[in-house]
């Protein structure tokens, strides 16, 4: 299937949120409130007669998800870019085509595409400040077979779900890394 076509199978943000069983509520208070700094607004300016479509690879469950997802809603309606819901689970498809690293079905993936389908820009699945804290804290987890692990392991997500919906600065720092992309790619 062409970028096209997977992104009119796609769910539209409304049909998305309102089918979430996971992480709604988080996700719905994320985009009620964040907003777009005027920096990133003027930024974001060049991009409002581009055209942009967004197909965005996703599962409710997914905590990233819930962080990154409402940013992207946002800088959506600022530019006037239609987005699209593709559960990676059920289109494993066009999931395996946008591995990270080669390997991982890590999301949310967010494809840009324009008018013609044409891919523009490709961001996914964390901000690089994003992975770095993430990376920090699963230093500090025991090993694997520690049997302590599952349940720091578990702490950790909490801890990172909990941050993602009260520290309003990881919502500009995914603002600013989506930005960044767009703008690298328009180059």
């Amino acid at each position: 299937m062409s970028l096209n076509q997977w992104f009119e199978k796609g769910l539209t943000a409304d049909q998305y949120i309102t089918e979430m069983t996971v992480n709604q509520k988080e996700m719905t208070l994320i985009l009620e409130k964040f907003s777009l700094s005027d920096a990133e607004k003027e930024r974001l300016a060049p991009f409002k007669e581009k055209g942009l479509k967004a197909i965005v690879l996703t599962e409710d469950w997914c905590g990233d998800a819930l962080l990154n997802n409402p940013v992207l809603l946002k800088i959506a309606a600022e530019i006037g870019m239609e987005v699209r819901f593709v559960l990676r689970d059920q289109n494993l498809e066009l999931m395996d085509q946008y591995l990270t690293n080669g390997t991982s079905r890590a999301i949310p993936i967010f494809i840009f595409i324009d008018k013609d389908g044409k891919e523009q820009a490709v961001w996914g699945p964390r901000a690089k400040q994003i992975q770095e804290i993430v990376d920090r804290e699963r230093g500090q987890l025991p090993s694997q077979d520690d049997p302590e692990f599952k349940e720091k392991q578990m702490a950790l997500y909490k801890r990172l779900k909990d941050s993602y919906v009260e520290d309003a600065s990881l919502w500009h720092i995914v603002a600013e890394s989506i930005i960044d992309r767009l703008a690298e790619q328009s180059k």
